[in-house]
């Protein structure tokens, strides 16, 4: 479930920030397709996005998202393929709908929307709203956002979905000129979650000479809060011949334990006269969850317990490339682009193992390694 949480979490984000203050997003139509292939699960699918302006000082924007998870799935365990052997195919469809509204009034940007996904064994419902400020010229923006999410969880092949989780998160941003090249962003962030915070799927290990394998293993135990607190920067400078540089850090801390550190730098530079090509380098690390452990010395060794591979130590280095292209346009449209995004990413974990080697023998399986590629194409056409 943490990984279908955090995708949620990313989507009201994205909306929250459609809009700047002082100025509503240009009336737009995307088609977005998208294919994600790594640590045995492949996720692919549509969107669509839509955003209308009803004069000037209101605009609304209506996104569709669907995609179909193929992964496979331990039948002794209940964990992912990338961690066990023996593994069973299974599928599923996630849909998502989305609306936004920004109403604009002088120099203030209100934003609000909500956020409903479905999917068999997930439902879940979010509304989010910000409010923007222009102020000192234009050279400052102050936002504040909130977000707010109700989760239903159960599991495959169950008709009642009797796991719950709330979900709230805070966050301040501030937004500065510091000269004409030179913009900087600083925001903070809070979040709180309750509730049923672990995978019903998940298991976790422990060892037991009685099994043919050394170990055994037992659902995973999660405190039912959790508390986390990030802070980051952004520096963005504008280059010569329309191009732009930025660079940022972010830093997380919360109650479980985890400390984790993200540093990004990225490059944009239009090419000809209708080309844009951009790359990004993004490294993250992070320490495993008080809970966490890959092997526990025996069954209920304590009374939290997390075999989650996210909340394992590990780094991770990804690199991304893009191009879009200003395409000619009809007389109906003020112009259109066709986009094109390839991400490559290689995780590297320190305390995690990888379960397929059977003949290791239990606690000397190799690290486990995880390798994913994310491609996406989408067009985009303002009218």
């Amino acid at each position: 479930m943490p990984r279908k949480l955090s995708r949620l979490a990313a989507a009201a984000l994205l909306l929250l920030g459609t809009a700047t203050a002082g100025v509503l997003p240009d009336d737009r139509a995307d088609v977005l397709v998208h294919t994600y292939k790594g640590g045995g699960i492949e996720i692919k699918g549509p969107s669509v996005l839509v955003r209308k302006k009803f004069g000037d000082h209101v605009s609304v924007a209506y996104n569709y998202y669907a995609d179909q998870i193929t992964g496979h799935v331990d039948t002794y365990s209940g964990a992912s393929v990338d961690a066990t052997t023996g593994a069973s195919t299974y599928k599923e469809e996630r849909k998502q709908h989305s609306l936004s509204v920004d109403f604009l009034q002088d120099k203030t940007t209100w934003s609000t929307g909500y956020i409903n996904s479905d999917e068999p064994d997930f439902k879940s419902k979010t509304a989010f709203a910000s409010v923007s400020e222009d102020m000192f010229g234009d050279l400052t923006t102050i936002t504040f956002g909130v977000v707010r999410g109700w989760d239903k969880i159960g599991e495959r092949g169950k008709t009642a979905l009797d796991g719950e989780a709330d979900r709230r998160n805070w966050q301040l941003g501030l937004t500065q000129i510091l000269t004409r090249k030179l913009l900087l962003s600083v925001n903070f962030e809070t979040s709180e979650s309750e509730g049923l915070l672990n995978n019903p799927y998940r298991k976790v290990r422990y060892l037991d000479g009685q099994e043919t394998r050394g170990y055994g293993t037992q659902s995973e135990a999660y405190p039912h809060t959790r508390t986390g607190n990030a802070g980051s920067w952004q520096l963005k400078y504008h280059l010569p011949g329309r191009g732009a540089l930025d660079g940022s850090y972010r830093y997380y801390a919360d109650t479980w334990g985890i400390r984790a550190h993200t540093a990004q730098l990225g490059i944009a530079q239009p090419l000809f006269h209708n080309w844009l090509v951009d790359g990004h380098l993004r490294f993250y690390r992070q320490n495993h969850a008080t809970f966490y452990s890959d092997l526990f010395p025996f069954a209920s060794a304590q009374n939290f317990m997390a075999r989650d591979r996210e909340l394992a130590t590990f780094h991770s280095l990804t690199l991304g490339l893009g191009a879009s292209w200003q395409m000619p346009h009809p007389r109906f449209l003020q112009k259109n682009s066709l986009n094109l995004r390839l991400d490559r990413m290689r995780i590297n974990y320190d305390d995690y193992r990888d379960l397929r080697y059977l003949n290791a023998g239990a606690g000397n399986e190799p690290l486990f390694i995880l390798n994913a590629t994310v491609f996406q194409l989408f067009y985009s056409a303002w009218f």
